[in-house]
C-alpha cells in the first residue's frame, strides 16, 4: 500500500518550494539553486502522485454513483464503462509511485572510478581484463560518457594486469555499480594447441567518484612517499622521483601512481583514487549493516562474489545473481547488449526493495 501521508507531504513540499521560488526576494543564489534542484527532482514524483490520487478519487466517485439507485441510466452506463478502465490503470500507477518513493542512493548521479584487475588464470585473465576494459569503453561511448584511463599496468600479451578508469557523466554510478564483483570467462586461449576450454577471471570494482566536500581526509592521516618510476623489467622510466605512493594511515589503504612524468600530477591522481576507495569502504560498511537486516538483495559491491560468466564456445553470458542468460555474447562484449543485463538487475533490485517496503 502507498503511504498517503507521504504523498501529501511531498505535494505540500512541492507547493512550498514553488512559492519560495515565486517570491525569491530573500534567497541567496546558492539557496535558489538548491531549491530549484529539489523542486525539479520532486516534479515527476508529484505529477505521478497527483494522477494516482485523482484516479483513486474517480474510482470512489464512480463506485458511489453505481451504488446509488437514483443515478441516471445514461450516467450509470458511462460509469460502468469507465470504472474497469480506471481500475486496470491503478496498479501500474501505484507501482510507479512506489518506485518513486523508494529511498534514493545518494551516489547514483555521481561519476565513477572503475578498477579492473586480472584474477586467476595468468595471461588469459589479463587478456580478459582487456576485453572487459573495451566492453566498458564502448558502453560508455554509447551512453555519451567520458572514459579516461587514470593508471594502467599492461601485460606482455596485450591485456591488463590492472587498469583504473574515471568514467564521467550523469548517472554513471547508478548503472555501473552492479558490475562490481568477479567476472569469469570460459574460452579456448589462442595459445592452447589442444583446443581445451580454460576458465579464468577478472575482478571489477566500481566506486562513486567523490570530491573534497564528500569526504574529509586530514593531511596528518596521510603518509606520502615518492620514488623513481620504473617500467617493465625494472628499467627507469625517468631519472626523477616522480612516482607517488600515498598511505591512508587510519584505514591502511595504499595507492601508488607513476603514469605521469610529473610528481604533482601523480599525486593528484593518487588522491582521486584514494578518496574513492575510502568513501567506498565506508559505503560498503553501511551497506553490510543494512543487508544484515534484509531478506534479499541484489549483489552490487561484494568484490569476492562471482557475478557473471562469459562462455565463448556457447556464445552466452550468465548473470548468476538473477539467473539471467543471454545468448548475445558478441553484443555484450561490444557494449551494446550490456544494458539488457544492467536493466534486469535494476528491475530485480527495485522489486526486492518494493517487497521489503510492503512487508
Amino acid at each position: 500500500m502507498i503511504p498517503i501521508e507521504k504523498l501529501d507531504q511531498l505535494i505540500a513540499r512541492h507547493e512550498e518550494l514553488e512559492h519560495l521560488m515565486a517570491e525569491g526576494t530573500d534567497l541567496s543564489s546558492a539557496d535558489f539553486v538548491a531549491i530549484s534542484k529539489e523542486y525539479s527532482e520532486l516534479n515527476p514524483v508529484v505529477k505521478t502522485a497527483r494522477t494516482y490520487q485523482e484516479t483513486v478519487r474517480e474510482i470512489a466517485d464512480l463506485e458511489d454513483m453505481l451504488a446509488d439507485r437514483e443515478t441516471d441510466p445514461e450516467m450509470r452506463e458511462l460509469a460502468e464503462l469507465e470504472l474497469p478502465v480506471l481500475k486496470k490503470k491503478l496498479p501500474e500507477l501505484e507501482r510507479e509511485v512506489q518506485l518513486m518513493l523508494l529511498p534514493k542512493d545518494v551516489d547514483d548521479e555521481k561519476s565513477a572510478i572503475l578498477e579492473i584487475r586480472a584474477g586467476t588464470g595468468g595471461d588469459e585473465a589479463a587478456l580478459f581484463a582487456g576485453d572487459l576494459f573495451r566492453m566498458y569503453q564502448r558502453y560508455a561511448q554509447n551512453r555519451g560518457w567520458s572514459f579516461e584511463v587514470v593508471s594502467a599496468s599492461e601485460s606482455d600479451q596485450g591485456g591488463f594486469k590492472e587498469v583504473v578508469i574515471s568514467v564521467s557523466g550523469k548517472g554513471v554510478f547508478a548503472r555501473l555499480k552492479y558490475e562490481s564483483g568477479v567476472h569469469r570467462v570460459q574460452r579456448v586461449p589462442e595459445t592452447e594447441a589442444g583446443g581445451r576450454i580454460h576458465t579464468s577471471a577478472a575482478t571489477v570494482a566500481v566506486m562513486p567518484e567523490v570530491e573534497d566536500v564528500d569526504i574529509d581526509i586530514k593531511d596528518s592521516d596521510l603518509r606520502i612517499d615518492v620514488f623513481r618510476a620504473s617500467g617493465a623489467g625494472g628499467q627507469h622510466v625517468n631519472t626523477t622521483d616522480s612516482a607517488v605512493r600515498i598511505t591512508h594511515i587510519p584505514t591502511g589503504i595504499v595507492v601508488s601512481q607513476q603514469d605521469e612524468k610529473s610528481q604533482h600530477k601523480n599525486k593528484a591522481k593518487a588522491l582521486k583514487i584514494l578518496r574513492a576507495r575510502i568513501y567506498d569502504a565506508e559505503r560498503a560498511r553501511r551497506d553490510a549493516e543494512r543487508a544484515a537486516s534484509r531478506k534479499s538483495q541484489v549483489g552490487s559491491g561484494d568484490r569476492s562474489e562471482r557475478i557473471r560468466t562469459y562462455n565463448f564456445p556457447q556464445g552466452r553470458v550468465t548473470d548468476h545473481r538473477i539467473n539471467l542468460t543471454l545468448y548475445k555474447l558478441d553484443q555484450v562484449m561490444a557494449g551494446e547488449a550490456l544494458d539488457e543485463l544492467i536493466s534486469a538487475l535494476i528491475t530485480e533490485d527495485q522489486a526486492a526493495k518494493l517487497a521489503e517496503m510492503n512487508n
